[in-house]
């Protein structure tokens, strides 16, 4: 059977992009391609499920445009589809003298980038928001919110079968090849002939990419982030979301308090290289890529660049105690053995080869195929933004 589309990746990415492709072409018949067994086993469900306001990205990148149009689009799935969410709000604190300067700039980009609402608060007013904080002075962001991602994709995805989209799971695509004026998207069980190609693949997207692309100049570096909980009769030291000041030349947020939409309350991530593409843990390592990582020109020069920052980060993975100091920044309360073991995620981050971690999304198209390239976070608060744009690129083909 010929399929009009056919996307690779069982994300919250690949299933918004199906999901808007069917909604603007009911008639196209499409296909969805997942590795694993079940839907949204990788950066979706790893996820922190912040939904994410559009504060941080640079005003008129495609991070700040789909996040912003993302963040009232998923609301409005939420509430339709009756996916428990909650707009809380969170605070984001300046902790150091010399933060205050970045704090500023980062209110007026969420100003830039169409936030309304931004409160500047004072030492005392920070405390009025969450008791227990420690800082200097802040702002309250009321636009941000807690979901659960793995929700919300599931959603995406029976939605899309009720409609007549196929979504098939474990099969592995190892091969994208062109036939006869079309391209045949090959797995591990079976062949699929298309006439267009989608390739959310997340982790692996550069390397679905290399299959139809020459000389791709760009790399996923995967960036693990790692977490712990707070012990329930803790949980009280936080009541929403509490951001620090990021350091705006790298680019993750530090770590921070989140609570979360299935309860309890996360203390995290840091941002450490992982040694595998899927390693969440300290001691998953797959050594071809880690050596493709540490060859990547690339690479090299961010790691340069980030050395004294990446150790830091290294140390507080392997010191709960360094990553309690760091938490203390924002909560003097929090004492290590108020914290337990918590998940990880994998971040899949572009890297290109001259040295830049790719800062906003990225999408590249050939003829016969779009791939998306980099779409670390805001990327689920965007997915129903980002599944508009990349259909909107698909449909021009039809």
């Amino acid at each position: 059977m010929k399929y009009d589309v056919i996307i690779i990746g069982g994300g919250i990415v690949g299933l918004a992009t199906a999901l808007q492709i069917q909604k603007a072409n009911p008639g196209l018949k499409i296909r969805l391609i997942e590795k694993e067994k079940t839907l949204a086993q990788h950066q979706t469900g790893h996820n922190s499920g912040v939904i994410h306001s559009g504060l941080y990205y640079k005003p008129g990148s495609l991070k700040a445009t789909n996040c912003i149009r993302g963040y009232h689009l998923l609301l409005d799935f939420c509430q339709t589809h009756h996916v428990p969410h909650e707009i809380c709000g969170k605070i984001v604190v300046a902790t150091e003298p010399h933060e205050l300067p970045l704090l500023q700039n980062l209110l007026v980009r969420g100003e830039q980038n169409g936030l309304t609402g931004l409160k500047k608060l004072s030492k005392e007013e920070l405390k009025e928001h969450e008791p227990h904080v420690n800082g200097l002075a802040g702002f309250f962001v009321p636009q941000t919110g807690i979901v659960d991602y793995t929700q919300v994709a599931l959603k995406y995805g029976e939605l899309l079968q009720q409609h007549g989209a196929e979504i098939i799971v474990g099969e592995r695509v190892t091969n994208i090849q062109p036939h006869a004026g079309e391209w045949q998207v090959i797995t591990d069980q079976n062949t699929y002939p298309t006439r267009l190609v989608i390739n959310c693949a997340g982790l692996y997207s550069d390397k679905v990419a290399a299959l139809t692309t020459e000389n791709l100049n760009m790399k996923i570096i995967p960036f693990r982030g790692e977490y712990y909980k707070l012990k329930k009769e803790k949980e009280h030291l936080v009541k929403n979301l509490i951001y620090p000041v990021p350091d705006p030349n790298f680019p993750f947020l530090g770590v921070h308090f989140t609570r979360m939409a299935k309860g309890g309350v996360e203390a995290g991530p840091n941002a450490v290289l992982a040694f595998r593409r899927e390693g969440y843990k300290k001691t998953d390592i797959r050594f071809s890529e880690l050596a493709e990582t540490l060859a990547w020109p690339g690479f090299q020069k961010v790691a340069a660049k980030y050395w004294r920052t990446g150790l830091g980060e290294m140390y507080r993975s392997f010191s709960k105690a360094a990553f309690t100091k760091a938490l203390q920044k924002l909560i003097p309360e929090i004492q290590e053995n108020d914290l337990a073991e918590g998940g990880a995620g994998v971040r899949a981050q572009a890297c290109s080869r001259n040295g830049g971690l790719v800062d906003d999304f990225l999408i590249l198209e050939e003829e016969h195929v779009i791939n998306v390239c980099n779409a670390p976070s805001p990327a689920a608060t965007s997915s129903l933004a980002i599944g508009e744009t990349v259909a909107a690129l698909a449909l021009k083909r039809f």
